[in-house]
């Protein structure tokens, strides 16, 4: 979920600038699979591993994506959410993530200096953010948003399958795709608040 307000696609060269580690191309369709309802329980299992390896570091946590709304086709990984005082402060969560076999993929400094890790066993991308951080409350109103309305659910869900059916270098750059109708849904969720 690197930076979505981006609607073209970054070169290789980039993308492995945000990337820690080598960045590996996709080069094929994106997987998206029904609706599971097991992920919630997947996410609380992860929330809680993180809560009790970050104790009062974690000021919020929540699941975000796709994958956090029911009755949206996703792909099967759980984004979420974390919350912490300062991110720009690596050595107060950084070590003790890693510690716990979660791996620092992506340090994004022009969007919001957010940080991306993926979890040790489940399949997760874990986006942090310092607190007072505008894309916390975009991300948690598109998730709200698409819960409660039924019909950008629908039409959200249309897009990724379309888009999924292309050959992708990069995961990334189905996200970058999606850019168009996340704007659109987030003007009408904006609109309601």
């Amino acid at each position: 979920m690197l930076s979505e307000n981006n609607s073209s696609h970054r070169s290789d060269e980039e993308l492995q600038k945000l990337t820690l580690g080598k960045l590996k191309p996709h080069n094929s369709y994106i997987t998206l699979v029904e609706y599971d309802p097991n992920w919630p329980k997947l996410f609380e299992q992860e929330a809680d591993r993180i809560r009790s390896i970050l104790g009062n570091k974690t000021l919020q946590i929540e699941h975000v994506g796709s994958t956090s709304v029911p009755g949206l086709c996703a792909k099967p990984i759980i984004d979420m959410l974390l919350v912490v005082e300062d991110y720009a402060d690596e050595p107060s969560y950084v070590p003790v993530l890693e510690s716990a076999g979660y791996t620092l993929r992506i340090r994004e400094p022009q969007w919001f200096e957010h940080r991306m890790f993926k979890g040790p066993d489940t399949d997760i991308n874990l986006h942090v953010f310092s607190s007072g951080t505008p894309e916390i409350d975009r991300m948690l109103r598109f998730r709200d948003w698409l819960r409660s309305n039924e019909s950008d659910r629908e039409k959200y869900a249309q897009v990724k399958r379309s888009l999924a059916k292309n050959k992708w270098r990069h995961v990334q750059h189905y996200a970058d795709a999606k850019t168009s109708i996340v704007q659109e849904i987030m003007e009408r969720a904006n609109a309601n608040i």
